[in-house]
């Protein structure tokens, strides 16, 4: 449990493709603008932490990227760590900063993500998917998505991501043994669809109906284009504090309550109470000494809208095989008993993938200040994020899960 540690300032560019915007740039516009929203210099910060999947594969930027961002954003003399944890970079980094300042080694840290996926080379950055899982024994992979989903001969049309056919399988798996539906999935992407429409900061914001999205383009049964993230380049940033620091600058704080980083644990494929990401929350609510039923707006990593059926049972938001029906009764909408993804999610939002954990951050805050205007959960004062990543054993190899209270 964190006693006394806030989020003293948040940014957070729009999400979308902008293949002449550097790492650096994008890095650069986030820091500032999360000093500005904390209040703060940038000889304030005391460490940073720096997320980014990409730059290594695509522009063979390795090893020291947070340096060279971070020095072309004014920071210097500080330590800089590199944080890079497949999709759950971001909230990794953010984990990071936080226990860096309840350790003591720092009064106030920085975490920021950045990632450029757009390079006018398509093919070249979907082979950053490629080495999310075991390249080592493909065969075991492609056994266990059989085991989870059974031989799939559709394939879909047109190219797409190797995490879409893990998804997909995923998917099937849970409709055999929950009667989850294609028009269930495909009614939590109309909604995040609609979410995203109030979010200046979204990839797409365009309103599509359940009808639309289940005749789009397919991509392995049952997903369709509209149920999945598309590539996107995008940079965020959280600026945290010890409770002290955040008095002394008078910004309305949120406290992190919790924040979890959690590895997956022997288990059968369908085995879903130990599941990597039902296990971290179960950890993050004890640490945060909250329980699910407490949380009044989630962000979870919707990488397909499957993603989040699976996600919001496993977080304890909705009865074990109830994420589909929830969606279709508006428990998860703006408004429900629940509203999940108000930013409209991965699928809309966007999902770079090393600032996509604090693109989620950005949005529990900006709800939990009652700074969201349309899209504005009313009387939000608890916040979940889950932010997962990669493919090991039949679940995501990852998962991050933060408790923020306004």
């Amino acid at each position: 449990m964190y006693d006394d540690i806030f989020i003293a300032g948040v940014a957070m560019t729009q999400f979308g493709v902008y293949p002449d915007r550097s790492v650096a740039e994008m890095t650069g516009t986030v820091v500032r603008e999360a000093l500005a929203d904390a209040g703060i210099t940038a000889k304030e910060i005391g460490c940073a932490f720096f997320g980014n999947t990409a730059q290594g594969a695509l522009e063979g930027q390795l090893m020291v990227p947070g340096q060279i961002a971070l020095r072309q954003a004014g920071l210097t003399g500080i330590p800089i760590v590199n944080v890079e944890n497949a999709c759950a970079t971001a909230a990794t980094a953010f984990s990071l900063a936080c226990s860096q300042v309840a350790a003591g080694a720092a009064d106030v840290a920085l975490a920021v993500g950045a990632e450029r996926m757009n390079i006018n080379d398509r093919a070249k950055s979907m082979t950053i998917f490629d080495g999310a899982s075991d390249v080592h024994h493909p065969e075991r992979v492609q056994a266990e998505l059989v085991e989870l989903g059974g031989q799939q001969h559709d394939n879909g049309a047109g190219g797409h991501s190797p995490f879409m056919d893990v998804y997909a399988a995923f998917a099937r798996a849970h409709m055999k043994a929950y009667g989850t539906t294609q028009e269930q999935i495909a009614a939590v992407a109309a909604k995040n669809h609609g979410h995203a429409v109030h979010n200046e900061r979204a990839h797409y914001r365009k309103n599509k109906t359940v009808e639309q999205i289940l005749a789009a383009r397919p991509l392995g049964y049952p997903l369709t284009v509209p149920m999945c993230a598309p590539l996107t380049d995008g940079a965020a940033a959280a600026i945290v504090c010890r409770g002290d620091v955040a008095h002394r600058l008078g910004r309305r704080g949120v406290k992190v309550r919790s924040s979890v980083i959690g590895t997956g644990v022997e288990r059968d494929l369908s085995d879903y109470s130990r599941h990597v990401t039902r296990l971290t929350a179960n950890r993050a609510y004890a640490q945060a000494g909250v329980s699910p039923h407490e949380v009044h707006v989630a962000e979870v990593h919707d990488a397909t809208a499957f993603g989040e059926v699976l996600l919001s049972e496993l977080l304890g938001l909705v009865p074990e095989g109830e994420g589909g029906p929830a969606a279709v009764r508006g428990e998860t909408t703006i408004g429900g008993r629940v509203p999940i993804n108000p930013s409209g999610g991965l699928e809309s939002k966007g999902h770079p993938l090393g600032a996509t954990g604090l693109g989620q951050i950005f949005e529990i805050v900006t709800q939990l200040r009652g700074e969201a205007g349309a899209r504005q959960v009313e009387g939000a004062r608890i916040g979940v994020v889950e932010n997962g990543g990669g493919y090991q054993h039949g679940e995501e190899a990852v998962a991050v899960v933060t408790v923020l209270e306004g």
